[in-house]
């Protein structure tokens, strides 16, 4: 399979053009090739097709649609080692289920999610955190919207915490989770779906047994919830991938706490013990170790796309919070961009994303006066746990750049 993938990446510039009078074969007389034919393409019409049915809908993401005569091939040679090419494209691409308190930088990582030719999102569904759960429902469906991708379901979670009272990021988000900028054409909660979110995660999860990548990046109240309710659900999980916790000790909400565990720590203990799925962590050290230059930045949002002033718009006011002095301080390594959720939603969409990963049993410390909602990681093995999260440490940041710069092409 990874030598016909590379095939058609050779090739794949005639997927929009493949007829009998172009470039390729004569899907009519598969033994004909056309003289201006590249060696790489001289292959039966059979297995062309087969290759772009394979692999079409990624190119359809990348390069436009294929051509009429390419459709109607697909059902000539329908079976593909015994399965039919439907059944080989489908189980190729990944499934992807959001969880999110659409600040920011949710807004980025979904963003990234939605540009990867690889993915479904099946869903978005949204919590407390950065801002109120109005706010993350109506960001998150102008994100849709700004990706022409509004058919996303979207689904409205748990306001509060399981215990104690209700945090916000609205220092480094704005209020509303998106800068605070007026968008009078934002859609309105009216497309938000009537079904809760957390009912919504189980019923998807289950619909979608060993296929579905939960990415987490918000306090993690939906997830407790949804497994106490569900206690098989994590093991009909395909990886769980959340952006929280610390390894150091940093906080950058309280002395020792990141911002998502501290915003619910129960059920950052839930879910870090009941969870016992492939579980990936992009820690908050990890994320500010692994940050992007201003250089970068500037490059990216200056892309002459939509996407790309919209996250001009919605991106100043953290900008600007990143290099105030709070900022500095809140910052491990230096000043630059740190989009923390992006990297668990990049590892999600790219198994090969995190080069370098450790793996301990953690948990969350509930009752300490200054670090309650502080990560713990199990080093010595005292906690007599078994099940072990993978926690990132270091990822390829050039394939990264890539992947964020498609996220607003």
């Amino acid at each position: 399979m990874r030598h016909y993938e590379i095939h058609l990446k050779v090739c794949c510039h005639k997927i929009n053009h493949w007829d009998k009078n172009d470039y390729g074969h004569d899907f009519e007389n598969p033994t004909r090739r056309a003289p201006s034919t590249p060696s790489c393409c001289h292959r039966p019409a059979s297995m062309l097709s087969m290759h772009a049915a394979v692999f079409g809908r990624s190119f359809r993401l990348k390069f436009g649609q294929t051509s009429s005569k390419l459709h109607s091939s697909l059902f000539a040679y329908s079976k593909v080692y015994g399965s039919t090419v439907a059944e080989k494209s489908s189980a190729m691409r990944k499934k992807l289920l959001m969880d999110v308190d659409c600040g920011v930088d949710d807004a980025q990582a979904m963003m990234l999610a939605l540009a990867a030719p690889n993915v479904d999102l099946l869903a978005v569904t949204c919590v407390h955190g950065n801002t109120t759960v109005d706010n993350v429902c109506r960001n998150a469906l102008r994100v849709l919207q700004a990706c022409d991708r509004l058919e996303i379901p979207v689904f409205k979670g748990a306001d509060k915490p399981l215990l104690g009272d209700t945090i916000n990021a609205s220092h480094f988000h704005g209020q509303d989770g998106l800068g605070d900028i007026p968008d009078p054409n934002a859609p309105g909660l009216d497309l938000v779906r009537d079904e809760g979110a957390v009912s919504a995660m189980i019923r998807i999860i289950n619909e979608n047994p060993g296929e579905v990548s939960l990415v987490a990046t918000a306090p993690l109240t939906n997830l407790a919830l949804a497994v106490r309710l569900d206690p098989s659900l994590p093991g009909k999980l395909r990886g769980l991938y959340i952006m929280g916790g610390n390894t150091e000790s940093r906080g950058n909400t309280t002395v020792c706490g990141e911002f998502n565990f501290v915003a619910d720590p129960e059920a950052a203990y839930i879910v870090l013990n009941d969870y016992r799925c492939p579980t990936y962590l992009a820690c908050w050290e990890f994320t500010c170790y692994s940050k992007l230059s201003w250089e970068f930045c500037d490059a990216w949002l200056a892309q002459p796309t939509r996407k790309a002033a919209f996250m001009g718009r919605i991106f100043g006011h953290s900008m600007e919070a990143s290099r105030s002095e709070r900022g500095q301080k809140e910052l491990v390594g230096g000043s630059g961009l740190v989009s923390c959720d992006s990297y668990a939603a990049a590892a999600a969409v790219d198994d090969d994303f995190v080069t370098e990963s450790e793996r301990y049993p953690v948990t969350v410390e509930l009752t300490g006066t200054h670090t309650r909602g502080m990560m713990v990681v199990d080093t010595g093995g005292f906690l007599n746990k078994t099940h072990k999260a993978i926690i990132m440490k270091k990822v390829d940041l050039e394939k990264f750049k890539e992947m964020m710069m498609a996220a607003l092409r």
